[in-house]
């Protein structure tokens, strides 16, 4: 049976395939199979959509960050970061649908509960950058 969840849910649930791909490196496919054997998990359309979206863009959305985090690596950022990082970027690169503002507020949220003291400020200025750089339309509304 089919769990109603809000966008945010959505989101977080998101946020724990993508990071747990993060930690093993499993096909995303794999992550939610072993998480609906393991833990009972029926993933929102949303966050399956979402998941599934940052696997195919990884390379690009890597290439974004690592143009937005100077004089980091990504081997650099917490596990937590990259991956808040990642799922940010995608929908505002790939989902015209959420606005940039929309996605970096969730992901600096989710950085206050997943992330350490510096992750949701770090976040929120990466990000920034990125809608500067990636959606100049949208600054401005």
């Amino acid at each position: 049976m089919a769990i109603s969840m809000t966008r945010r849910e959505a989101r977080e649930q998101a946020f724990c395939l993508l990071f747990e791909q993060a930690l093993g490196g499993e096909d995303m496919e794999e992550i939610i199979l072993s998480a609906a054997q393991a833990r009972d998990l029926v993933p929102n359309s949303f966050a399956e959509s979402l998941a599934y979206g940052v696997e195919e863009n990884q390379e690009k959305i890597d290439r974004v960050i690592t143009e937005n985090i100077q004089g980091w690596s990504l081997s650099r950022l917490s596990k937590v970061a990259l991956t808040l990082l990642r799922l940010a970027i995608y929908e505002m690169l790939f989902d015209s649908s959420i606005p940039s503002s929309v996605s970096i507020n969730e992901a600096v949220e989710l950085g206050k509960t997943y992330g350490g003291e510096g992750d949701p400020s770090y976040i929120n200025g990466v990000l920034g950058s990125v809608m500067k750089a990636h959606c100049p339309q949208e600054e401005k509304s």
